[in-house]
């Protein structure tokens, strides 16, 4: 042969999986229903805290509390049918996670460097591909198939050659995620190639 090798995904852009849509923040003022939404914290201008869950809002007086769980806990009540405490937040410093929509498809190199954001509210990274990923283990991640986003999963492990040779990661439903930190129970587990996976 005398020429470089044909690519064998020319003529067929839609080879790889479009992203799943990014996480949008929004005020908690401006939703409905709270109930087992995912939300941040905070302060603009000092920070915020994630990995909390909502209940419904609580009128007392003239004030709009949010009951706010840490998420573990909110998996173990869900599951496990107890109590367990959440403290009121004012309703003014949560801020409510929200699936947004895709972006229009832009080509072109990505900007390297720091990201700056504005400290007004929380910001949110766009999904990034789990093979562009450092560490993948405990994260928040998306497996895309046939254009269908699968939520609510943790990988379980880096990245690592399976059976077929593909590079793979195992993930897990959250659910089994955080039981297997209260009972020590290992969760059933599912291997899924890097290009299906994105970090959310």
């Amino acid at each position: 042969m005398t020429g470089p090798l044909p690519d064998p995904f020319a003529g067929q852009p839609d080879w790889a999986p479009l992203p799943p849509r990014p996480v949008e923040i929004v005020p908690a003022t401006a939703r409905v229903d709270l109930r087992g939404q995912r939300v941040l914290v905070g302060l603009p201008g000092l920070g915020w805290r994630g990995d909390l869950r909502a209940d419904d809002r609580v009128v007392q007086g003239s004030r709009t509390y949010v009951p706010i769980i840490p998420e573990h806990e909110w998996y173990r009540a869900e599951a496990e049918q107890v109590e367990v405490f959440a403290p009121l937040v004012p309703v003014e410093r949560v801020w409510v996670e929200t699936i947004g929509q895709r972006p229009p498809s832009t080509e072109g190199p990505s900007t390297a460097g720091p990201r700056l954001v504005s400290l007004d509210g929380p910001s949110h990274r766009v999904p990034t591909p789990v093979f562009e990923a450092d560490a993948v283990t405990g994260r928040r991640v998306v497996h895309v198939v046939d254009s269908i986003e699968h939520r609510d999963l943790r990988a379980v492990t880096e990245t690592y050659s399976g059976a077929e040779g593909d590079i793979c990661v195992r993930v897990t439903p959250e659910l089994e995620w955080y039981r297997w930190a209260w009972r020590g129970q290992p969760p059933s587990t599912l291997e899924v190639p890097v290009h299906l996976l994105w970090l959310e």
